[in-house]
Formats: C-alpha cells, structure tokens, sequence
C-alpha cells in the first residue's frame, strides 16, 4: 500500500499554499534578478539617478529614489547634491532642488521668459493681484473657509477662488466642523512655484502688520 498516491485533497492543499504564497507579491513587482544593479550599469549609480529624476514630474523623496536605485539613502543624498552643484557651476539650462519635500529638476530661473514663451506663445500667464492676495490669506491662515477669505480681503473670493483651484495653488482640505464650510490650503504645487520647502519657510508676517494703536482703531471701527 505504500505505492498509493496520496489523496487529492492533500496535493489541492499544497497547490493552494503555493497561489497564496505566490499571491502575496505585490502586483507588478520584478523578480528581484530582473533588475539590474545600478553600479553594473553604463555610468552607475549617477547615470541612473539622473534617468530617474528625468521622468519625474513632482518631487520625490530621497528615500524613494533609494528604494528605486537601491542603494542607501545617504549614498543616494550625496550623489543628489553633487549633481545640483555640478549643475549649478556649469550654468546647465536646469537645476536641480529639494521643494516640497523632495528632489526634481526645475528650469533655471533666469531662463524662465524663454521657456514661458515657447510654451505659452508669448502669453504670460501670471496670478492677478487679487489672486495672489487670496492665495497669501489661505497660505497664512490655511486651513480657512471661503466667506472667512472673503471678510479679509472685503470682497467676494468665489471666482478667484475657482482660479486659484484650477491652477493647482490651492485645494480643498476639509470641512468646518460648526459651520459645515469647506476649508481650503495651498498644494505641493504652491510650495514648488514660491521656491519653499515647507510652509515653515514662509516669512514672517510680524513686520508688514499694522502697529497695536491701528489696530484697537480698526477693532473700535469695526474693520478688524
């Protein structure tokens, strides 16, 4: 009787481990002999980082591009700021800087007319002053409603709003919790055109605010 095959069910009990265990791969995810390493690569590590921060379109972390080049992130930090100051030294038509929390190339400053006209046909397409003073009321004051916006500045904000929205500077963040009202913040996308890394780097207020006496004038008439 030793020659007889085990039961079906038991050789159906090991086939399902092995869909389990296969299943547990992430979706899409290379076997790990797939991928090349980097070092073995024309140009390395350096040649690879600068393939990767060609394609992306928002700021990436260290730790991510470490995990996609996989190598350390102190190793991949010190490539990132040897390139940005070898982009910088030989006036490269880009730099490359950490915004927003992260790392992407960006158009040289002072380079930006040209890029804005070949993309925009010469069409400069710039914030109005009543979209950048709404934009510096929900960046100070973040997170803020619509009507607490518009009692600020002492107009309607509903249409720049709806601007500021469609570019991308601003999104809705939540909700007031008494009032019901949406509450809007700036986006990564604000950070990355003001130059910021985060919201911390916003200068202070204190010396552009009225002095105390303006302000108990203001308070007793009722516009403060």
């Amino acid at each position: 009787m030793s020659d007889t095959p085990p039961p079906r069910g038991t050789d159906a009990a090991e086939d399902d481990s092995v869909v389990e265990t296969l299943g547990d791969a992430p979706a899409g995810d290379a076997p790990a002999e797939a991928v090349p390493d980097v070092a073995d690569l024309p140009g390395g590590a350096r040649a690879a980082l600068e393939a990767v921060l060609m394609v992306l379109d928002e700021p990436v972390t260290e730790e991510a591009l470490a995990t996609a080049l996989r190598r350390t992130v102190e190793e991949v930090g010190g490539l990132l700021d040897a390139l940005a100051q070898e982009y910088a030294v030989h006036e490269r038509g880009f730099v490359l800087r950490r915004l927003g929390g992260g790392w992407r190339l960006y158009t040289r400053a002072d380079l930006a007319p040209v890029v804005e006209g070949f993309l925009l046909g010469g069409q400069q397409a710039r914030l109005t002053q009543a979209a950048l003073e709404t934009l510096a009321v929900v960046a100070y004051r973040q997170p803020v409603s619509r009507a607490r916006i518009g009692a600020i500045r002492g107009v309607n904000v509903d249409g720049v709003v709806r601007t500021l929205l469609a570019r991308g500077m601003v999104t809705e963040v939540g909700q007031d919790p008494s009032a019901g009202a949406v509450l809007y913040g700036t986006t990564d996308l604000f950070l990355q055109r003001m130059g910021l890394d985060s919201l911390d780097d916003l200068p202070a207020l204190a010396p552009y605010l009225p002095s105390a006496e303006v302000l108990e004038e203001l308070a007793a008439e009722g516009l403060a």
